[in-house]
């Protein structure tokens, strides 16, 4: 680590140069905000420097969070760098003039987003609640008790894990219009589909868990008389905590990825499936980009709620010492 005195300048020069970036990208996008006509090889030429230089300062500033223990201070550099990306795309289309319907502006996009919230929010919630939460649930809960099956019975694991193995590989686009026709195109039927997705990588996740425990921690529990259930109660269970949560959390990505495209493929007039698939025929590509946030901010929030419960119930395991 370089001394305090020389640490200081370096950092000082890394917040310059980010700043002096950003400033030569912020006027350029102000003095085209109207304008209709590209902007010139000379304006091009400035957008590459203070993108350069954007990026150069950011290099040197967020070597200055690499060892910040604060999670949100050490956010930081996530953050400038998502602010330049905007940044940059906002400025190079407005420098090409590229039409909205093709690729909108991001400011567009969060115009977009603010007029239409209502809509997207009862988008949202058919879904998120409707057919993602609901899936969710109905699968994870039927995964756990399956591996509980599977893990006491071998017969079962001999005759029906090979299958959950296999099954789970099958893609969502291929299940999705079977299960559309089947069973209608309201939300049931979607949140089967999800269910069905998180089914067997929680199958798979919580049996390798049950069983994957130390021979001699079984052989304590036996010496202590202890019975099946209070195996599974006081060992096996806690064992397998850890992979159940590694399975909830995959299954957050799996139950968003697998309602939004059971959406499309027939939905009640509303989803945010639906709507991308309605305005992407529009060429409405603001509002489309506004669903996809809407989703990601959604995906997003749900799986750091399981990987905070998974801190809180999880904390003795060795990954979080």
């Amino acid at each position: 680590m370089l001394p305090p005195r020389l640490a200081r300048p370096s950092a000082l020069w890394g917040w310059a140069l980010l700043l002096v970036g950003f400033a030569l990208l912020l006027w350029f996008i102000a003095a085209w905000w109207h304008q209709l006509e590209p902007a010139s090889q000379g304006h091009k030429l400035l957008l590459v420097l203070g993108g350069l230089l954007a990026l150069l300062g950011l290099g040197r500033v967020a070597q200055q969070f690499a060892h910040t223990p604060n999670p949100l201070v050490g956010f930081t550099p996530a953050a400038l760098t998502l602010l330049l990306i905007l940044i940059l795309a906002e400025a190079w289309l407005r420098a090409y003039q590229v039409p909205p319907g093709l690729i909108p502006t991001p400011s567009r996009v969060l115009s977009t987003l603010l007029a239409v919230r209502d809509v997207l929010l009862r988008d949202a919630f058919q879904t998120v609640v409707l057919e993602a939460l609901i899936g969710y649930l109905i699968g994870c809960s039927l995964g756990v008790i399956t591996a509980l099956l599977v893990s006491r019975y071998v017969f079962l694991e001999r005759g029906l894990l090979p299958y959950a193995t296999i099954f789970s590989s099958i893609p969502i686009v291929a299940l999705a219009p079977v299960l559309v026709k089947m069973m209608g195109i309201d939300w049931p039927s979607k949140a089967a589909i999800v269910a069905i997705t998180v089914f067997f990588p929680m199958v798979v996740n919580t049996f390798r868990g049950l069983t994957e425990v130390s021979p001699l921690s079984l052989d304590l529990m036996r010496s202590y008389a202890a019975g099946e259930l209070q195996q599974y109660r006081w060992l096996r269970l806690p064992n397998a905590l850890p992979f159940i949560f590694n399975a909830l959390k995959l299954g957050t990505t799996l139950a968003m990825i697998g309602a939004i495209v059971g959406e499309f493929f027939g939905a009640n007039g509303q989803g945010l499936g639906f709507r991308i698939q309605i305005e992407a025929g529009r060429f409405g590509f603001d509002i489309v980009w506004s669903a996809i946030i809407v989703a990601s901010l959604v995906g997003i929030a749900w799986y750091n709620l399981v990987a905070w419960i998974e801190r809180r119930l999880t904390g003795w395991h060795v990954s979080y010492r």
